[in-house]
């Protein structure tokens, strides 16, 4: 337990000493967002701590049966294995071919992952925060645990850097990258048509035929059995109502202070959706037959919280310059400590993560 911990307070020790960025929004084209040595480093650890995990994640023997079933039965040679995700399929081709194992599968998806955090990490203006924020859901629970949805969520977090900024063709590009490694993220499609401001009868149409066609290629066959699964079945999942509210309060503190949390029309479009649709999804939840379908849907919105909890010690705060708000700051380091702390210690299926073991040390110790 003691790896999370250290993964939680290192950001959070930094966080506390951060003074807020000014981010500046560029309406000619994305600005480079400039990666500092230090975040490099923390790209490098994600990624090695997330991909080199040990028998970590609820999922994790369904997905390493997954793999040796394809590796033992030569199935990459079959054209309809690669229909089914075809982007984690090339990543389990490639560490087939370089006899990498499930851990290579692991790594190359957590460096997809890692990169998408830390690039909308450094997009916001407290980005060691942002980063605190994430590390006892996003990155514990969904980048350790939901291999799949953990990649394609890593997508999405650099498209919605590029949709902040207006690039709509890149955030569509992104999203549809991710959805080649979970058919779901094709739902975020027309978030982009959402947050157009301009040329907006154009951006509906031309997002509206990539949004069809890519739920026709990716995700059509699947709806059937999604619905089976989940929706008629009934499924539940314990913990929803708890993740939902987790979104629903940020989104709440938007709406709240909206004006005070974005900077530019983009953004304040964007984000108002996301926060309409976290609050849309809690309402669905005391109505829906599957929490689990709903639960699963709101792992896509799970950027709001780094948001609005990165901008909320100014939103609240001083903005004058003349403090750092650290009262704020503190407190939303001390709210998720305590989510790690119940997860961690009470959460059902929290002993699929416990102990927490590293590939390479494994068998030195």
């Amino acid at each position: 337990m003691w790896v999370y911990w250290f993964m939680f307070l290192v950001p959070a020790v930094l966080a506390v000493q951060e003074h807020p960025r000014r981010i500046r929004v560029s309406w000619q084209g994305m600005p480079r967002i400039r990666i500092p040595p230090v975040w490099w480093g923390v790209l490098m650890v994600l990624t090695l701590m997330v991909g080199l995990r040990h028998q970590v994640g609820g999922d994790w023997f369904n997905y390493l049966r997954g793999f040796e079933n394809a590796l033992d039965g030569q199935r990459y040679l079959d054209p309809d294995w690669w229909w089914n995700d075809p982007g984690y399929r090339l990543l389990q081709w490639i560490a087939m071919q370089m006899d990498w194992g499930i851990h290579g599968v692991n790594l190359l998806g957590a460096a997809v992952f890692s990169f998408g955090l830390v690039l909308f990490c450094r997009h916001l203006p407290r980005p060691w925060l942002a980063l605190v924020v994430a590390m006892p859901y996003v990155v514990t629970v969904v980048g350790m645990g939901y291999t799949r949805q953990g990649i394609a969520l890593g997508c999405i977090m650099a498209g919605l850097v590029a949709l902040g900024h207006g690039r709509v063709m890149k955030f569509v590009i992104w999203a549809v990258v991710g959805a080649t490694f979970h058919k779901t993220a094709v739902l975020l499609l027309p978030m982009a048509a959402l947050a157009a401001s301009r040329r907006r009868l154009t951006t509906w149409l031309w997002v509206g035929v990539v949004a069809a066609g890519s739920y026709v290629v990716l995700l059509q066959e699947s709806v059937e059995r999604f619905e089976t699964s989940y929706w008629d079945a009934g499924m539940q999942s314990e913990g929803a109502f708890i993740r939902l509210l987790m979104n629903a309060l940020p989104a709440a503190l938007l709406l709240w202070k909206r004006e005070r949390f974005a900077a530019n029309l983009p953004q304040k479009q964007l984000w108002t959706w996301f926060a309409v649709v976290s609050l849309g999804l809690m309402a669905l939840y005391f109505v829906t037959p599957s929490t689990t379908a709903v639960d699963r849907m709101a792992l896509y919105l799970l950027p709001l919280q780094l948001l609005v909890f990165a901008y909320l010690p100014e939103a609240l705060g001083r903005r004058d310059g003349r403090g750092n708000n650290q009262v704020w700051v503190f407190a939303v380091v001390a709210y998720y400590a305590l989510v790690a702390f119940v997860w961690l210690n009470y959460a059902t299926h929290a002993p699929a993560w416990l102990p927490y073991r590293f590939y390479p040390l494994e068998g030195v110790f």
